[in-house]
């Protein structure tokens, strides 16, 4: 089955995230964005909590779901104490058009 991993991580970690994933084997590319993290379940800064709203980026992977818990386990091992948020998502399809 193929799946669609998300990474939601803090901008301070765009440089070395991205690198990680680029040299990583198993991955042959992926999408990354800006985005915005609101609620509770988001640890924020005083001036975040001002604003109401954290910055931070969401990875988009398409993987094959045998690779998926070997991409989060590497990731933990590689930024232990990143609080990375990860979204495992079945991927109905996906395609070209052209």
């Amino acid at each position: 089955m193929t799946c669609l991993l998300a990474l939601i991580v803090k901008p301070t970690l765009e440089a070395a995230i991205s690198d990680w994933l680029l040299l990583h084997p198993s991955i042959d590319g992926f999408t990354s964005q800006q985005a915005s993290g609101h609620g509770s379940g988001h640890p924020m800064s005083i001036t975040e909590q001002v604003a109401g709203q954290r910055q931070q980026l969401i990875y988009w992977l398409e993987l094959d779901a045998e690779v998926v818990k070997t991409i989060l386990d590497e990731l933990a091992a590689s930024f232990s104490g990143a609080d990375i948020r990860y979204w495992q998502l079945p991927l109905a399809a996906s395609g070209l058009i052209r």
